[in-house]
């Protein structure tokens, strides 16, 4: 295993379970004590964890700050491609209606859909309504893909339309399925996020949708932000990547949320 990918399952189980020891994480992974301590203290540097005696806590368990678009763009990346690429098998290909959040995450499956697209029988045809800019200009290079894009304000910090207009639009739609993304996300808070202007589009587009598909890679388990938007009933699909707690998995496997777990390296 790659020390990265290594930290970032060190970080996730942190956030799940509360607190991580040396101990216990060198007998999980297989390495030394030093390699874990090492891990840890990267993890301080990068103030993701906070050192204690034995072992490391969350450095932030609830979260109200913003993380800047640049940097969620590069954070998990080849996981949320492996993500994008999964949700495709939930894309209703035949003439059916998405629901396409913003963020860097669901910009993964428009870029999928196009790709997918090219190796498929020419008649197919879907119909996507999409609050991201970045996501409509892309998909609508295909001409078999009809796309909406949601008007009113674009937060510039997300690059994301949102306000009562795009709400007002959203209640006179419907969707087979729809692709949301998450900032955290934990079995008692649900879906969260920073800002409530997106989430009440989050929450709107689940609701009025029929199948409800949330990306969330494993960097944003067991953390919590401001705004919740969803509560974990409210989800039929859960993607995500191969770090995630293997507990947080089975919680949500017993729980009925049919769960992907998918390779980022492939």
């Amino acid at each position: 295993m790659l020390s990265a990918q290594r930290r970032r399952q060190i970080t996730s189980l942190a956030a799940v379970q509360g607190k991580v020891t040396v101990t216990e994480l060198a007998a999980q992974f297989g390495v030394t004590a030093e390699t874990i301590r090492r891990d840890l203290a990267q993890l301080t540097a990068e103030g993701k964890l906070y050192r204690v005696h034995g072992g490391a806590v969350p450095a932030r368990q609830f979260q109200t700050d913003y993380v800047p678009l640049e940097t969620r763009k590069h954070s998990a990346a080849l996981a949320k491609q492996a993500i994008g690429r999964a949700a495709v098998q939930f894309v209703p290909l035949d003439g059916g209606t998405i629901f396409l959040d913003s963020g860097t995450t669901t910009a993964m499956i428009a870029e999928a859909i196009v790709e997918h697209a090219e190796s498929i029988d020419k008649n197919y045809s879907l119909s996507v309504v999409t609050n991201s800019p970045h996501n409509a200009l892309l998909l609508s290079t295909d001409p078999r893909i009809k796309v909406q894009l949601l008007g009113g304000k674009i937060r510039a910090q997300s690059q994301a339309v949102v306000g009562d207009v795009a709400l007002q639009t959203l209640a006179l739609l419907h969707a087979d399925v729809a692709f949301i993304g998450t900032d955290a996300f934990t079995l008692t808070h649900g879906l969260s996020t920073h800002d409530a202007a997106e989430a009440a589009i989050k929450r709107a587009m689940i609701a009025y949708s029929d199948k409800v598909v949330t990306l969330c890679d494993s960097t944003k388990f067991g953390l919590d932000y401001i705004v919740s938007f969803a509560e974990p009933e409210k989800i039929d699909v859960v993607i995500t990547d191969n770090s995630a707690p293997k507990g947080f998995v089975a919680q949500l496997n017993d729980t009925g949320i049919h769960t992907v777990v998918v390779d980022e390296q492939g």
